[in-house]
C-alpha cells in the first residue's frame, strides 16, 4: 500500500496496457477555480491570427473610408452653382485674397462642407445607437421624437417669439428635441424598473402624434410662420458663415465622445436584457446615456440642418454589413459613411437642376429611400 501511495505500481504493468494514460506522468491539478497557465494558450494559426487579420482588414475599410470623405468634401469645394476651375479652388482654399472666388469658397462652400460633414455624422451616430438601444432595425433618431420636439420648437419661436433667423432657429430646434427626448424617455419608464425598447417606441410615436398635430395646427392657422417654417423644415446645408456649426459643432463632438464610451454596454445590450445585466450593465444607466448621446447628435443636426430623414435609418445597416454587429467598428463606420452620404446628396442636388438648386433633405429622400428599398430585397437586415 505504501508503494501505491508514494506513485509507483506495486507490480509490473502488463505489456498489453502501456498505451493506457498513467495518472502519474500529469501533472497535479492547479489550485483554484482558474485553469492552469498553459490552458489559456491559443493554437498557433487560429483565433490568435484571425482576429488581428479581420481587424486590420476593418481598419483598412475605414480608412479607404475616410479616402473617399476626403475626395467628396474636396469635390463639395469646387462643384456648385459658380463655376469656378479646380486650380483656382486650390488657390484661393490655401491662400484668401480677397477675390470672388476666395468669397465663394471660404465664405460658402467651406461652411457648407463642415456642416454637411457633421451633421452627417451626427445622424449616422445617432441613428447606430437608436437601433441599438431599441433593438429595432427600422429606427432611427426621430424614433424618440426628436425631429417633431426640434420642429414643433421652431414653429412656436416663429409664431410667438418671431425668431426670423436660422441662428435663432438653432437654439429652438436644440432645446425641443431635447425635451422631447427627455418626455419620451420619461414616459417610457413610467411603472417599469428599466427603459425597455418596446416602451421606448410606442412613447416615441404617442410623442410624434401629439407634437406633429401641434405642428400641423400652426401653420394651417398662420400662414407667415408657415412660409418661414418651410424652408428650415425641408432640410438643407446652405448656410452663410459658420456660426451655426460653432453653435452645434461643441454638442455633436460632446455626443460623438458619449457614444463612444458605450461601445461595449451597446455590444451587451444586443444580447438581451438578461444577458446584458449577467454582464454587469445598468440597463437604466447605460439607456439614459445612450438616449442622451442621440438627444446631443440628433438635435443638434436637426437645429443645424433641419429634419432629415433616411441617412440615421440607412447608413447603420450598410456599417453593419460590412463590419458586423461589433458596435466598436459600427459607430465609426457609421459617422464615416453617413458624412459621404449627406455631402454626396447635397453635391447632387447642386448639379441636377443647374443653376438652381435642390435640398438636401428632398435628394436623402428621392435616392436613397429606393437605394434602401432595394438593400433590404437583396441582404437580410443585419441584427443590431
Amino acid at each position: 500500500m505504501r508503494a501505491v501511495a508514494q506513485g509507483r505500481p506495486a507490480e509490473p504493468i502488463p505489456a498489453g496496457a502501456a498505451t493506457a494514460p498513467h495518472p502519474a506522468p500529469h501533472p497535479a491539478p492547479h489550485p483554484g477555480p482558474h485553469p492552469p497557465p498553459h490552458a489559456a494558450r491559443l493554437p498557433p494559426g487560429s483565433v490568435a491570427v484571425g482576429v488581428p487579420a479581420a481587424a486590420r482588414g476593418r481598419a483598412l475599410g475605414l480608412l479607404a473610408a475616410l479616402v473617399v470623405l476626403a475626395g467628396t468634401c474636396l469635390l463639395s469645394l469646387w462643384v456648385g452653382a459658380n463655376h469656378l476651375p479646380f486650380g483656382e479652388v486650390w488657390h484661393v482654399l490655401w491662400h484668401n485674397d480677397g477675390s470672388q472666388a476666395a468669397l465663394v469658397v471660404h465664405d460658402l462652400r467651406i461652411p457648407r462642407t463642415l456642416l454637411g460633414l457633421t451633421v452627417g455624422a451626427a445622424l449616422g451616430v445617432a441613428g447606430a445607437l437608436a437601433q441599438a438601444l431599441t433593438r429595432n432595425v427600422l429606427a432611427e433618431p426621430g424614433l424618440l421624437g426628436v425631429n417633431w420636439g426640434a420642429s414643433a420648437a421652431v414653429v412656436a419661436g416663429i409664431s410667438i417669439f418671431g425668431v426670423t433667423s436660422p441662428a435663432g432657429y438653432v437654439w429652438f430646434a436644440f432645446a425641443g428635441a431635447g425635451v422631447a427626448a427627455v418626455v419620451v424617455f420619461l414616459l417610457g419608464t413610467a411603472g417599469r424598473g428599466a427603459a425597455t425598447p418596446a416602451g421606448l417606441v410606442v412613447a416615441g410615436a404617442a410623442a410624434s402624434a401629439v407634437l406633429g398635430a401641434f405642428v400641423n395646427a400652426v401653420l394651417l392657422l398662420d400662414v407667415r410662420t408657415f412660409d418661414r417654417f418651410r424652408f428650415w423644415d425641408v432640410g438643407s446645408l446652405t448656410v452663410t458663415g459658420t456660426g451655426a456649426l460653432w453653435a452645434t459643432g461643441p454638442f455633436v463632438l460632446a455626443g460623438l465622445v458619449l457614444a463612444l464610451a458605450l461601445v461595449r454596454p451597446l455590444n451587451a445590450l444586443a444580447l438581451g436584457d438578461e444577458s446584458a445585466r449577467g454582464l454587469g450593465v445598468r440597463l437604466n444607466q447605460a439607456r439614459l446615456a445612450g438616449a442622451l448621446a442621440i438627444i446631443l447628435l440628433s438635435g443638434a443636426a436637426t437645429a443645424a440642418a433641419g429634419p432629415i430623414m433616411f441617412v440615421g435609418l440607412a447608413v447603420p445597416h450598410v456599417a453593419r454589413a460590412l463590419v458586423g454587429p461589433d458596435h466598436r467598428w459600427v459607430l465609426p463606420y457609421s459617422a464615416v459613411l453617413a458624412a459621404i452620404l449627406l455631402i454626396g446628396s447635397d453635391l447632387l442636388g447642386r448639379v441636377v437642376i443647374a443653376p438652381g438648386e435642390l435640398q438636401v433633405g428632398i435628394v436623402t429622400g428621392i435616392v436613397g429611400a429606393p437605394v434602401f428599398v432595394v438593400l433590404c430585397r437583396r441582404t437580410r437586415l443585419a441584427r443590431p
